[in-house]
């Protein structure tokens, strides 16, 4: 057979022989055409270590160990041993380019451990701000034509003289690194074009310091020596008091007002930029007027300084400098308790208020804030016609200061001096056009006078100054509903609900609009939104059910009868629904129901007589003061129920009737300048539709199912 073995040999298996046949081969031989039966090849021959090549290799390998030692440290903190690693990288590397020049051909030099070492010493010698030795490192790296890319390293040359102030150079070489990047790589362009941004803001930080202390070495060239009689000649003394006030001395205090504007101006322009903080800015600006001629402005501007903490709203910080600054002479001494009382008067500490006022009017009877902080100090403790008289000494020694105009404008009202009131407001609103807080209480005073035509025209004046106030809207609808016009009255309501949703009252009037118009689908939208802002209130589920009911839809209405229960079991209305609802519908809940409602209806007649036998127990006198106590709570109940409502806009303000904090911008000792701006008072809210369960008191249910 083709490929078996006859007569002891092996048959080819075509005519050309193959590989691993012979003609001697004997019967029984193994295949092996790759000749694996002679045994594994001889182990190869061991280098020397001492070769070249491998002295080489360890010294490559010791230089990418220091490399990443060095980096390692450099991530741990340890900047000194990462320099150190590194150095030692650079002089181990520098011995291994010898020692391969002398073995191969300079071809065969790795170019990317030098560059590596040297990048990695630049960089160590960076942050150790060690910047001489860094630049010349990078000025290796980068003057080496065989690196590429290596052009980019000019953006660390230029944080390197960034860091040293050296603008110029730094936008130099930020602008050869940013011609060294592609326009494929639009990232990096724009960080270095970023760079160069902070380096010409950094620039116009030291012109601007510059430019500071160029403006306070001006020389004023006024001699204030020959103002002082130097003997007792009474010639000498007749005239020295002669040019005291003549035109020159006034063409001097003109010219040192100017320059001390010019230079608290200055210094509240740039003490906010020219450091990381506008505290750190204004510590160099107060430094260097201190070197100065104009020492007195120091003062005036560690005022500043601790006005803008309280805009930024750090307190402490703020009442820290300026009771530093009320140890001071009694101009500083003024202005920083008039600041202090205005803090202390914002934080209803009206004892602390009152004392800092007493003492900023003591030092400056002439400081109008003073005698407003004390006013509003006077006005809190409810003593409105002292409050008056300080305002009124405030006007006469600043006829411009506003806060005084509004705040005795807010005392007239008070003292129920509504024409007095009105003329206050009036004057101001021809200085402040556009105040809607003047506005507001413009149309308030109206409306207290029960002239509401002339309410609604003034709070559409505020209206076209904030567009978007709900609290002035709503109460536009509330001033329209009295008028009897309840289109209008709900198109304002609308508008006030779409801004903020969440004012309960006007939820109830849209509701109750609704329910008017027989439009029952969308009165228990605002029914179930105003379940979700008061989910403790049962009424509001019940007004939800009981729109459900009237629309028709009974199963729904059965359901939130059930889910009201369910929260509320021992409400008893919602029991006499559910038993009525179950009965009509035919369901057999309608005895459970009514069971339950009947021992509700028990408890309740026990807990009754309980509080009558009380009240018969009692003394006759015992029983009048409870009787006059309870009344007068069902007044405050009722004023309550009326009560005052906030725009969002004001509800950051201080309380409403209360006098505004005094704030003047004119003069840096005038006083705090209040950053919520000036107070309103909180409109009035008169008495309005309200719904109860009342309301639905239906003829479909009976009397007996009436909620009480």
């Amino acid at each position: 057979m083709t490929g078996a073995i006859q007569d002891g040999v092996t048959r080819p298996m075509t005519a050309v022989r193959a590989a691993g046949f012979t003609k001697a081969a004997l019967r029984g031989s193994a295949f092996d055409p790759l000749s694996q039966s002679r045994g594994p090849a001889p182990p190869l021959e061991a280098k020397k270590k001492d070769s070249p090549e491998e002295k080489i290799k360890q010294l490559e390998k010791e230089v990418n160990e220091l490399v990443e030692e060095s980096c390692i440290a450099n991530s741990c903190g340890d900047l000194k041993l990462a320099l150190e690693k590194a150095k030692d990288a650079g002089r181990k590397e520098r011995v291994l380019v010898r020692q391969r020049e002398q073995v191969t051909t300079p071809e065969n030099i790795n170019l990317d451990l030098t560059y590596s070492v040297l990048f990695n010493l630049a960089s160590q010698y960076s942050v150790n701000e060690m910047y001489a030795e860094a630049l010349n490192t990078y000025q290796v790296i980068v003057k080496n034509k065989m690196f590429s890319n290596a052009g980019i390293l000019k953006m660390n040359m230029g944080n390197i003289y960034l860091k040293q102030r050296n603008y110029s150079k730094a936008i130099k070489f930020y602008r050869m690194a940013l011609d060294q990047v592609s326009s494929v790589n639009n990232q990096m362009r724009i960080k270095i074009m970023q760079n160069i941004g902070v380096t010409f803001i950094q620039a116009d930080r030291e012109k601007m310091k510059k430019a500071f202390q160029k403006l306070i070495a001006v020389p004023l060239e006024i001699d204030e020596d020959k103002y002082i009689s130097p003997s007792d000649d009474p010639h000498t003394n007749l005239v020295t008091e002669a040019i005291k006030n003549d035109h020159l001395r006034q063409m001097e205090h003109e010219r040192r007002a100017m320059a001390e504007k010019y230079i608290m101006t200055s210094a509240k322009l740039i003490a906010p930029v020219i450091e990381t903080s506008f505290a750190a800015g204004y510590d160099w600006c107060v430094e260097v007027v201190k070197a100065s001629q104009y020492v007195e402005l120091a003062n005036d501007l560690e005022i500043n300084k601790a006005v803008t903490y309280l805009r930024q709203k750090d307190y402490n910080q703020a009442v820290e400098i300026l009771k530093v600054l009320e140890k001071k002479d009694s101009r500083v001494k003024s202005a920083a308790a008039t600041n202090l009382s205005a803090l202390y008067y914002m934080g209803k500490d009206f004892a602390q208020a009152s004392s800092y006022a007493d003492i900023a009017v003591n030092s400056d009877r002439y400081n109008p804030a003073a005698l407003t902080n004390k006013g509003n100090t006077v006005f809190a403790n409810g003593d409105y016609e002292k409050a008056a008289e300080f305002y009124k000494e405030a006007l006469r020694n600043d006829s411009s200061c506003t806060e005084a105009l509004y705040n005795i404008g807010l005392t007239y009202e008070k003292l129920n001096r509504l024409d007095e009131a009105l003329d206050c407001f009036l004057k101001l609103h021809a200085i402040l056009r556009n105040s809607a807080e003047v506005l507001y209480q413009i149309a308030n005073i109206y409306e207290l006078m029960e002239n509401p035509s002339q309410a609604i025209e003034w709070l559409m004046q505020v209206v076209s100054v904030i567009p978007t106030d709900p609290q002035v809207l709503s109460k536009l609808g509330e001033l329209y509903d009295r008028e009897g016009d309840k289109s209008q009255a709900f198109q304002y309501y609308y508008e006030s609900y779409r801004y903020f949703p969440c004012n309960i009252e006007v939820i109830e009037w849209l509701g109750a609009y609704y329910i008017d118009t027989q439009f029952w689908e969308k009165a228990i939208q605002y029914f179930e939104r105003a379940s979700l802002i008061q989910p403790t209130q049962v009424k509001w589920q019940l007004m939800v059910a009981s729109c459900f009911r009237r629309s028709g839809n009974y199963q729904k209405a059965l359901d939130t009868y059930k889910d009201t229960h369910r929260k509320f079991p021992e409400n008893v209305e919602c029991l006499r629904f559910l038993v009525r609802l179950c009965t009509d519908l035919g369901l057999k809940d309608a005895q459970e129901y009514a069971r339950k409602l009947k021992r509700l209806e028990k408890m309740k007649e026990i807990r009754e007589q309980r509080i009558k036998s009380g009240r018969d127990g009692s003394g006759g006198s015992r029983g009048k003061r409870e009787g006059s106590a309870s009344s007068d709570s069902g007044q405050n109940y009722s004023a309550s129920s009326k009560g005052e409502r906030l725009n969002a806009r004001l509800r950051a303000l201080p309380g409403t009737n209360e006098p505004y904090e005094s704030s003047s911008n004119k003069e840096i000792d005038a006083s705090y300048v209040d950053p919520l701006g000036p107070q309103i008072e909180r409109p009035k809210t008169a008495a309005k539709k309200r719904i109860d369960e009342d309301d639905f008191a239906d003829e479909e249910l009976g009397d007996d199912l009436l909620p009480e």
